[in-house]
């Protein structure tokens, strides 16, 4: 009979390989699984191409490098291991075993330690795809750096992946080197004997041309990484190559580079002399001393003898090279400056002349008006308002700024948290609240024109598709269109159910593809569960920045993407999208080491299907232009973007406040003026508020002085370092064709403008107030301070600060006053109107309706107006005060009758001023 049993030497190579491609399989099983539930999820969205890019270049990056590494460590270990071994290397572990030949078990071991090692490079390398397929496809940015004379393209795309392929040569033929030596070493070809080293002639020409090849690369690395890195110097008072730099540095860096190419030689050459290694260690000791010497120590001396006592005058040159990539670099190039006269004193004519900036003045704060949202309309503890969004809308034919918040569903707050519950039936957020920033309710809530569930409208605004199944919150996958049904809105005592109506997400399909959900979910449920169908879509990669993020992974985004209603009624998210480099010669850097930045594209998500379409927002940008060459047809022209999207979209948040903040020293363009920063600016910062960096970074509806119509802006102003009046304001304007456009208005030096830190002691000052404010903090509430508003008029400003009362242990701020400032002028009223009324009289005229100014001949109806005004206001107060006393509410009683002697105190001054 035969046997058919494999001799032993065969079965443990066969376990052996059975038991490598199990763990090859378990190593990339994970990554398998990813892919094969990414791919569907890619081509719902229409980006199958960057699916298919990102994998085909990682996948071909890898297997190039991995073959390489492969290629020359396999050949060099084979090499290193030709010809018998007359003493080799035995170890015996005990008597009893027999001895183990060590040199040929290395040798053995050559070919799994290459294939290693190849793999591990090949792995390292695919992550690198995306530079290297720029790199390939890289745009020139039309300017050239002033010391080199290259295109910025270069430092920008090519640099980075010649300092990788440098990198992976050098880290490749040291191992060689090492693995090399070492078997050399073994097998008795080098021998270390009384401080003389014997080498066999073909080891030694082979460990010389190793050897001399890190040399080479040495000399590569020094001419095509570190000499465009001279660019980057922080040596001088600059980021870029100082003239220390250019007359050291460059220079040390050039003879350096020779150096090591003469070690190359030196080595070869000791190679043939069998002097090999006493050529090496001079190569390497003169390669140490002229890097030493020329790159470390001249340029110091340079600086230090030459440059510090005569720096302005050495490196104004540098100076301006760096004021104008930096400036180039960030955007702030275009921007245009206006001067005001600084004399200019409103009137009751500018105020009525800016309506539309008075009747969008934002009263409320976002931290209040979310927790007002959070107490009055999440309905139910699974509902949660994440943030509040400021935009603009024609409203009624009126163009009103609002301030709204998505409704989303919090999973983590359900009562019962089950594999039905989180994934088949709460599916999805509804609706959102939305209303004016500046219409307040008797009662001091804020005017909602968007709420309840579901959504109900006021006005002409309405919300066709209220769910939200993709947004901030939405971190979980889920199941749509199952056996179960969407809890959609709860309606009194009873909930309604409903079923997704939608294209949006992966069709679960045959049984490869549920298997491939439930192990990317990790979910057996998924597989065995019968309300999940083959008709049933999966909804996964839901939360909104990281759904963005995917779909276009070369891209990074503003931290605060926001909602908008389409024309349709439909809920839309637009996030804006950054591309970003490090490597944009002389330009100033933030901490993250980013020094180029624009906002290219602008992405739309639909909050019920999930579609993410992006549009080119900046096409003169070389970083977008390379993308969209490295992934053809995923850009649409903004042109392209529906009329009613294009209306919201606005300048982004990150960007600009990156952009103030780089200009308040920038806008300094002189190198004389910025080398001694005489005119440097800062963003205001109030004492009460320390913490909060942006507290003037505003939207704000208003009409630009010179200009006919108001235009939703972002605005932010400017006090000189170490001061406290005002010496600018800096807007990034978001309508129209002035879509993208930066302006700074200039107050001159030598007048006085008030700045927020004064107005703010002012108001501190003023004994009414204090009063005021002590009384209601005494009476078992809290006094909330808003955000001091700076708004422009025309050529002069006004100061805006709401003032919010919550009760003790409330958590509903209600606005009670509006505190306005205007030069050294301070009131405060119930309402803004009222204050406007005190500071620049016209009586009920201000902020009310435009036929009541516009018909008014002579003021006297205007007066009448008023007077009715007050006379309304005393009857409430009256009615209130006669509540509280009923009530037994004493404090409340106390403050109506303050508040109606008030009242009273202006209809007398109103009515006087007629007689």
């Amino acid at each position: 009979m035969t046997d058919l049993r494999l001799p032993a030497p065969r079965r443990r190579r066969l376990a052996l390989g059975i038991g490598l491609s199990l763990a090859l399989l378990l190593f990339f099983f994970p990554t398998v699984v990813r892919l094969l539930a990414e791919w569907p999820w890619f081509s719902s969205l229409g980006y199958a191409r960057v699916f298919g890019t990102r994998i085909v270049a990682s996948t071909l990056l890898g297997v190039v490098t991995g073959a390489f590494v492969f290629a020359v460590l396999y050949l060099n270990l084979r090499f290193a291991q030709r010809g018998a071994v007359p003493k080799p290397v035995v170890m015996r572990l005990n008597p009893e075993t027999p001895a183990v030949d060590v040199t040929r078990l290395v040798r053995r071991l050559a070919l799994p330690a290459a294939l290693g090692l190849a793999l591990l490079f090949g792995l390292a390398a695919s992550t690198g795809w995306l530079p290297v397929m720029a790199f390939l496809h890289q745009t020139p940015f039309g300017v050239t750096d002033p010391l080199f004379g290259r295109d910025l393209a270069y430092y920008v795309f090519s640099v980075p992946v010649v300092a990788g392929v440098l990198g992976v040569l050098t880290t490749l033929g040291v191992l060689s080197l090492l693995a090399c030596g070492a078997l050399y070493v073994m097998r008795g070809d080098v021998i270390v004997y009384n401080k003389s080293v014997t080498i066999e002639p073909s080891a030694r020409l082979h460990l010389a041309l190793l050897l001399a090849a890190l040399f080479v690369l040495t000399a590569l690395r020094i001419y095509f990484v570190k000499l465009p890195g001279v660019l980057y110097s922080t040596k001088g008072p600059l980021i870029g190559a100082s003239f220390a730099d250019l007359h050291g540095t460059v220079i040390g860096l050039k003879i350096a580079g020779l150096a090591a190419l003469v070690g190359a030689v030196l080595v070869i050459l000791g190679a043939r002399g069998k002097r090999v290694a006493r050529n090496a260690l001079l190569a390497v000791g003169i390669y140490v001393g002229v890097s030493f010497l020329g790159v470390v120590v001249y340029p110091a001396v340079l600086q230090k003898l030459v440059v510090a006592p005569n720096e302005l005058t050495k490196e104004t040159p540098q100076l301006r090279y760096h004021i104008d990539a930096t400036r180039r670099a960030w955007g702030l190039d275009s921007v245009q400056v206006r001067d005001l006269s600084g004399e200019a004193r409103l009137t009751e004519r500018d105020i009525r002349n800016n309506r539309a900036t008075i009747d969008n003045v934002r009263l409320w704060d976002r931290d209040p008006l979310l927790q007002t949202f959070g107490q009055l309309q999440e309905i139910r503890t699974y509902y949660d308002f994440v943030s509040v969004d400021d935009d603009r809308y024609v409203i009624d034919g009126r163009y009103r700024q609002v301030m709204l918040s998505p409704r989303e569903l919090n999973s983590a707050s359900l009562p019962t948290r089950t594999f039905i519950n989180e994934r088949l039936t709460f599916t999805h957020g509804m609706g959102l609240t939305l209303g004016p920033v500046n219409e307040v309710t008797e009662e001091g809530l804020p005017v909602l024109f968007v709420k309840d569930l579901p959504p109900v409208s006021s006005v002409s605004l309405q919300v066709q598709r209220p769910e939200i199944y993709f947004g901030e919150l939405t971190d979980s996958w889920l199941f749509v269109n199952t056996g179960q049904q969407e809890f959609d809105y709860p309606s009194g005592d009873e909930n309604i159910f409903t079923n997704y109506k939608g294209t949006g997400g992966v069709r679960v399909g045959g049984l490869l593809r549920r298997l491939v959900l439930a192990a990317h979910f990790r979910s057996l449920k998924v597989l065995l569960s019968s309300d999940i169908t083959s008709d049933s879509r999966a909804l996964y990669v839901r939360n909104i920045r990281e759904r963005a993020h995917t779909a276009l992974p070369f891209l990074s985004f503003d931290s605060d993407p926001y909602m908008v209603i389409d024309g349709e009624g439909r809920l839309k998210w637009i996030l804006d999208a950054y591309t970003a480099t490090t490597r944009y010669p002389y330009a100033e850097r933030l901490r993250n080491g980013v020094n180029y930045m624009r906002n290219s594209v602008k992405v739309v998500i639909d909050a019920f299907e999930g579609s993410v379409t992006a549009y080119l927002a900046d096409p003169a940008d070389p970083l977008v232009q390379t993308f969209s060459k490295v992934f053809p047809g995923i850009f649409q022209p903004l042109d392209s973007m529906p009329a009613d999207l294009r209306a919201h979209i606005r300048y982004p948040e990150d960007l600009f406040r990156i952009q103030s903040d780089v200009y308040a020293t920038y806008h300094m363009a002189e190198p004389t003026i910025f080398y001694h920063r005489e005119d440097q600016w800062q963003k205001p910062v109030l004492s009460m508020a320390p913490e909060r960096t942006e507290l003037f970074l505003r939207h704000i509806v208003m009409r630009m002085p010179g200009e006919r119509q108001a235009e939703f802006l972002l605005m932010v102003p400017f006090t000189p370092r170490a001061r406290e009046n005002l010496a600018s304001w800096m807007v990034a304007r978001g309508d129209g064709e002035h879509y993208g456009e930066l302006v700074v208005c200039r107050f001159p030096k030598q007048s006085l403008v008030f700045g927020p830190t004064q107005i703010v002691n002012r108001i501190n000052q003023d004994t009414e107030i204090a009063r005021q404010v002590s009384l209601w903090d005494q009476g078992g509430s809290q006094v909330v301070r808003g955000n001091l508003l700076v708004i422009p008029i025309e050529e002069s400003l006004i100061y805006v600060m709401p003032l919010y009362l919550r009760a003790e242990g409330g958590r509903i701020p209600e606005l009670k006053r509006v505190v306005v400032a205007h030069e050294n002028r301070v009131v405060m009223e119930e309402t803004l109107e009222e204050g406007l009324s005190q500071l620049f009289g016209g009586g009920g005229a201000v902020g009310r309706a435009p036929e009541r100014i516009a018909g008014a001949p002579g003021g006297a109806p205007a007066t009448d107006a008023r007077a009715a005004d007050l006379a309304r206001r005393a009857n409430e107060s009256y009615r209130r005060a006669l509540e509280a006393q009923r009530a037994g509410d004493w404090t409340r009683y106390g403050e109506e009758l303050r508040r109606l002697e008030e009242v009273l105190r202006q209809l007398q001054v109103v009515l006087g001023g007629r007689e």
